[in-house]
């Protein structure tokens, strides 16, 4: 017996009309007339003693109710049971990123499914793409947040549609902070902290072009924070994405200029083809998908 139908009867029972339950149920008279009329042909009895004013239930029809109510009750109560595993999801997500822009998107993500799991907890690992990348290799890491250019041909993505900007990080004292913007031109000669990263590092030179053999580099910096410490007491200029600097700074003792030409950077959610997870990851996964392809234009790579 299909359970639609069956709904379909206890309503019949209930608003003692076929033209009224049809009206309750959203669907036309000859309709619900037909579906009832196929089910007692297909058990071979007569459910309803059709007056002219309401129908009533023969003896067949009164058992068929009390079953159906079990069924259905039943049915219900499996639902819930399994609405309610969906809520108890528990465990922890682990996810890698570097101090960008685009953890702004992964703190909403991880907002509203919290909303949805509240027993899910997350272990945020802070660290380059490459870093990142390799515990994602190992198993250690479930989700990157990953500042291209990186390799990913092993792995399942989403392009993130915020564009990470590369600025130069200076005291507000210094002469460079009264410019709108920095050009190689203004920083040859001078002491740098370039990132750590080599994929990075080429990205660096080919905007510099011929200015990059004039580059004093003095440190080399897998993260910007202590590298703003550098900046901070004088010793060099950084280069790095802008992230969450101009955020959680203080502007009074740091701050940020934009290169020009302007330098930019893509960011992915990834996590490893093919790669088993806890259940908690993967709804997390799924979430993933679900917000962030409803939200931009953007195919599941």
């Amino acid at each position: 017996m299909d359970i639609r139908v069956l709904r379909y009867f206890l309503t019949v029972v209930r608003e003692e009309s076929i033209t009224r339950a049809a009206e309750v149920l959203h669907i036309t008279q000859p309709t619900l007339s037909r579906q009832l009329a196929q089910m007692e042909e297909n058990l071979g009895i007569v459910l309803f003693h059709r007056g002219t004013r309401k129908i009533t239930l023969t003896n067949e029809g009164m058992l068929l109710r009390r079953r159906a109510e079990e069924i259905l009750e039943l049915v219900d109560k499996t639902e819930r049971e399994l609405a309610f595993q969906e809520e108890t999801v528990e465990g922890c997500v682990s996810i890698g990123c570097g101090e960008l822009e685009a953890v702004h998107v992964l703190a909403g993500l991880c907002h509203s499914f919290s909303q949805k799991y509240s027993r899910v907890t997350y272990d945020l690992f802070t660290a380059t793409a490459d870093q990142v990348k390799e515990r994602m290799e190992s198993g250690i890491v479930d989700i990157g947040l990953l500042l291209e250019p990186i390799d990913i041909d092993k792995y399942d993505y989403i392009r993130l549609g915020v564009r990470e900007r590369w600025v130069v990080l200076m005291r507000p004292d210094d002469p460079l902070a009264e410019k709108d913007f920095i050009t190689a031109k203004d920083l040859a000669g001078l002491p740098v902290i370039m990132a750590s990263r080599s994929r990075v590092q080429n990205e660096i030179r080919s905007w510099f072009g011929d200015y990059f053999k004039d580059l004093h580099l003095l440190f080399k910096s897998n993260l910007p924070t202590n590298g703003a410490i550098m900046v901070q007491e004088g010793l060099a200029y950084s280069l790095m994405v802008r992230g969450i600097t101009d955020s959680l700074w203080d502007q009074k003792k740091i701050c940020s200029r934009p290169l020009y030409p302007e330098l930019s950077a893509t960011t992915v959610l990834a996590w490893k083809r093919q790669q088993p997870f806890s259940r908690a990851a993967e709804k997390f996964i799924e979430h993933i998908k679900k917000e962030c392809l409803s939200s931009m234009d953007n195919p599941l790579k």
